[in-house]
């Protein structure tokens, strides 16, 4: 079983720094108190708590997670006890975004066969307590390392976190969905045909401007499916930033937001996973340009090597589109954020920054696809 917070009872802000050097650590990391448009009704929240959280009594104290931008996520404290809250954002929503009875559902299963995830606790219906449907899971303390360079890491430690991160993704990609009762949790076959429908059709509902980029690769990518159909449970959104390290050993113990899982192609996954060794620091987070040998990150080839050793698949043929589709959804994404921005339905308040990093990663997306075609 997933291990948990040992001190429960203390702030996040402390569980989750990771020390100085990282500049992205202030924006994303910790706690703050909650957005007025998120006020629950305490009582009744208390009381749904207290009947499924064990030895939650005293008063509730609730802060609002400042990562993420797309289900809000809260601390929740009573007494020595601590859990976490997920719900769907306000606003008017996109037709299947934010499906949290699905990342509750995953998360309970991957918890039942010993995969590293929060334990869940209950998940609730009533919008009146808290405004939507929400699920509570654990608090599991650790650091959270937000820039994917790993500043103020020795070398050491940085190898060791990245040889973690891509055990634990082959070792997901190898869950038994079966055993795990997921074998439904999607439709098996025809993946990335659907998932190229779905994010344009997500773009398109969000687009606020033309971008040439975006339009290349929503014409290009359905014409160059991969012939393999490889079908396990997928991530879909499997950063470091998503993962909780031990507070002092290169181990996760716990992998968050399971919104954009279901049954995939894992290579997909993968590749999304691999972005960084292709974008630039900065607003992307990437690690392109950096001297990945004096920083001790194994290069993009030694990684995809050691998933292929523990995963038993390559991950070398038709790369190029895993990545293109990668980067495509990537943007599409970064667009919806940017969209709820201007609606003013963003759980982040950074929210209005996404649209330029939409297309960048469009222009980098077509760019991949364009070396792909041998341009």
């Amino acid at each position: 079983m997933p291990l948990e917070s040992a001190t429960q009872a203390d702030p996040p802000p402390k569980a989750h720094l990771r020390g100085l050097g990282d500049p992205a650590q202030s924006l994303y990391s910790g706690a703050m108190p909650v957005e007025r448009r998120y006020a629950f009704d305490e009582g009744r929240l208390r009381a749904f708590v207290q009947s499924h959280v064990e030895g939650f009594d005293g008063d509730l104290v609730i802060e609002q997670f400042r990562g993420g931008q797309s289900n809000p996520t809260f601390l929740l404290r009573c007494g020595a006890r601590c859990c976490v809250l997920r719900r769907k954002p306000m606003g008017d929503l996109l037709q299947s975004a934010h499906a949290i009875d699905r990342e509750y559902r995953v998360i309970r299963s991957l918890w039942e066969v010993g995969f590293p995830v929060p334990r869940p606790y209950a998940y609730c219906k009533d919008p009146s307590i808290v405004g939507s449907d929400f699920y509570l899971m654990s608090f599991v303390e650790g650091r959270v390392f937000w820039d994917p360079a790993l500043p103020g890491e020795s070398p050491q430690t940085r190898r060791a976190i990245y040889q973690e991160a891509g055990k634990l993704i082959a070792r997901l990609h190898t869950v038994d969905i079966e055993a795990a009762g997921l074998a439904d949790y999607g439709r098996q076959g025809g993946y990335l045909a659907r998932q190229i429908k779905r994010w344009t059709s997500q773009y398109r509902a969000s687009e606020t401007q033309a971008c040439e980029d975006m339009d290349q690769l929503i014409q290009w990518l359905p014409e160059n499916l991969p012939v393999d159909d490889v079908v396990s449970l997928v991530h879909g959104d499997f950063r470091l930033d998503n993962l909780v390290f031990h507070p002092t050993e290169p181990r996760v113990l716990a992998v968050l937001d399971w919104e954009l899982s279901t049954l995939g192609h894992p290579l997909t996954d993968f590749a999304y996973h691999c972005m960084p060794w292709h974008t630039l620091p900065g607003s992307t987070r990437g690690l392109a340009g950096l001297d990945l040998a004096e920083l001790g990150i194994p290069s993009e080839a030694e990684h995809v090597q050691l998933y292929g050793e523990i995963a038993g698949r390559c991950g070398t043929d038709d790369w190029d589109f895993h990545l293109a589709f990668s980067l495509f959804r990537v943007a599409a994404i970064s667009q919806g954020v940017y969209r709820r921005g201007l609606d003013g339905n963003a759980s982040n308040s950074r929210a209005l920054e996404a649209g330029e990093r939409a297309r960048l990663f469009a222009a980098l997306g077509w760019n991949i696809a364009r070396r792909a075609r041998g341009c």
